[in-house]
């Protein structure tokens, strides 16, 4: 019998895993938003059923997903936690890119005394970057140093900000103003966004800038090391421009007066990037990622370091950061659908990595959809 899907939210990357889903023989799926724009562009996919509402209301959705065996989620920011509650208290498995500022370990219990398996923060990053330093660690007597580095970019770079935006602008700019947290020496610290700016080489693409994010969220309880640490990469001169406007307050969300009216400089500022950055539907990009993690096993010290570099798929039209994102929590979503992984309760994606096996049958489904990751293996000093 078939699996039935739902896809929660249909933007750039809701609307990819909606396809990659319907694609799947072994499932019926649907998918649900509130833009009638972004559903009839899918309108003539087959195997898909468009689904108009209002997600933010707590008793439309619950009823949405009630015939479902899986849903998966793509929801804004600001509506991730009750989405995943909501999903949670219908008694359905859940696997989720959705950022959200709020714990979704909090709901642990009650996924469990619900009988569903939820994976949370499953994309890229965080997402398939946690799960493979959940596999190094895992596998480590001791974890040392773990550090990850993670950036979509346009192929074209134009002027004035030689950068464009897979997500909302004023989701982004929460990377450049929320501190970042990280482990130095044993302990968590925190710093300033943007701080630390360091250029880096990378194949295929030459030189970016990295600076440090608030990026390792659940890994800094999950994952015991003694440096740990995510940095964002763009090209070389986008973090210092970003650091002007933040100090000079462009990015504030409290009101000021103009010309007697108040106003929030973070809107206007969101409104005008939002030209600027809009990524065009064929615009060509690419994603980076390199995660390394060092550590001893076996009383030898050992560098792993995976890397991906995925480009705009030309021949489907799907945007790099979308695949990348959105194909990990599909191809887990079939894990939990199917009963690979069947064990109840909420799980960050490194606690995935660190199952048996999971971590290699993930590259493996990425592989066979085009998305390649580069393993490395060197002993200390080799």
């Amino acid at each position: 019998m078939k699996k039935k899907a739902i896809v929660l939210g249909c933007g750039l990357v809701g609307s990819v895993m909606a396809r990659d889903l319907a694609a799947d023989s072994d499932f019926e799926t649907a998918v649900a938003d509130v833009s009638e724009g972004n559903l009839a562009r899918l309108a003539n996919v087959a195997n898909l059923r468009t689904i108009r509402s209002d997600l933010s209301s707590i008793e439309k959705l619950k009823a949405i997903v009630e015939p479902f065996d899986i849903v998966i989620g793509a929801m804004p920011s600001a509506l991730g936690f009750q989405t995943l509650r909501a999903v949670i208290e219908s008694g359905k498995s859940l696997c989720d890119i959705s950022f959200m500022i709020e714990d979704p370990t909090e709901l642990d219990a009650l996924a469990k005394e619900r009988g569903v398996t939820v994976v949370f923060d499953c994309g890229v990053a965080p997402g398939l970057a946690n799960m493979i330093i959940g596999h190094c660690a895992s596998r480590m007597t001791e974890t040392l140093d773990v550090a990850y580095y993670v950036g979509g970019l346009p192929k074209k770079r134009t002027w004035p900000y030689q950068y464009k935006a897979p997500f909302a602008p004023s989701d982004v700019i929460e990377e450049y103003t929320r501190p970042a947290r990280m482990i130095e020496n044993g302990k968590v610290v925190v710093k300033p966004a943007l701080s630390e700016p360091e250029l880096m080489d990378f194949p295929r693409v030459g030189t970016l800038e990295a600076f440090n994010t608030d990026g390792l969220r659940t890994l800094l309880n999950t994952v015991k090391a003694r440096n740990m640490k995510e940095k964002t990469l763009r090209y070389p001169g986008h973090c210092e421009l970003m650091r002007v406007f933040r100090e000079t307050g462009f990015f504030r969300k409290e009101e000021i007066e103009v010309r007697g009216h108040a106003v929030k400089p973070l809107d206007v500022m969101s409104r005008l990037l939002f030209e600027k950055w809009k990524l065009e539907p064929r615009e060509e990009e690419f994603t980076v990622l390199r995660v390394e993690v060092s550590g001893i096993r076996e009383g030898r010290s050992f560098v792993h370091t995976y890397e991906l570099y995925d480009e705009y798929d030309v021949a489907t039209g799907i945007h790099s950061m979308a695949r990348t994102t959105g194909f990990p929590n599909t191809i887990m979503a079939r894990m939990i659908a199917c009963g690979e992984f069947n064990k109840r309760g909420v799980f960050a994606p490194e606690m995935i990595g660190a199952e048996q096996g999971m971590l290699d049958r993930m590259m493996s489904e990425l592989e066979a959809k085009g998305v390649h990751i580069n393993e490395k293996v060197r002993t200390e000093g080799s």
